[in-house]
């Protein structure tokens, strides 16, 4: 993507699943960019059906759920050709767990459309955790990961799948979405913005 355009946060909807999921944490995730930033951003989030052409004019595409994810013929011819000719989707997993319906299925589907295993993990000096806030460690945590839900686990690593050596689809089991689907004017009383990585997420698809 251009430096200078503008971002629009687009989320697609796809036939199976629920895809219709937190919905604050696009304006929080815009505030972000409004706040740390200088990147022009449409205020409003667009929502486009993968299986629609309208994908291939967003840059940057948001997928997430809780259930199965099936892509029919259409959506996958779809998927496919987005990823592999520059664009960049988000996948989280509101589950936030490595055996749940939503990780299960749409890796299924990532091995079914590019390979066996073609998910690979993100080293913690991977530019994505440096390009705008310094992420050390690698991929922040969040409060759900150890609520007694999902795995009961701290992911300490992203996933993703690189087309020229760039992520085209990074995948999270971390449920960023909750961790940032609240009002965004409630940041203040944070001791810390946790939405900092979606900065970086951002800054990383836009190609600065």
């Amino acid at each position: 993507m251009a430096q200078g355009a503008k971002f629009t946060f687009t989320r697609l909807s796809y036939h199976s699943g629920d895809w219709d999921t937190d919905q604050r944490m696009p304006a929080n995730m815009l505030n972000s960019l409004l706040e740390y930033t200088t990147i022009p951003f449409d205020p409003h989030e667009k929502v486009v059906a993968l299986s629609s052409n309208d994908i291939f004019s967003a840059p940057f595409c948001y997928l997430s759920g809780h259930k199965l994810v099936q892509f029919d013929t259409v959506e996958r011819a779809n998927f496919k050709k987005y990823v592999q000719n520059g664009g960049f989707v988000f996948v989280d997993d509101c589950n936030h767990d490595i055996d749940g319906l939503f990780a299960k299925s749409f890796e299924a589907q990532m091995d079914a459309l590019f390979g066996t295993n073609s998910l690979k993990k993100i080293p913690n000096n991977h530019p994505i955790y440096n390009c705008f806030f310094k992420f050390d460690k690698g991929p922040p945590n969040t409060v759900f990961e150890l609520n007694g839900w999902g795995d009961d686990l701290i992911h300490d690593y992203l996933k993703a799948y690189e087309v020229n050596g760039r992520i085209a689809v990074l995948y999270s089991n971390k449920d960023y979405g909750c961790e940032w689907d609240y009002d965004f004017r409630n940041k203040r009383f944070l001791a810390e913005d946790n939405t900092k990585f979606a900065v970086n997420i951002v800054v990383y698809a836009m190609g600065s």
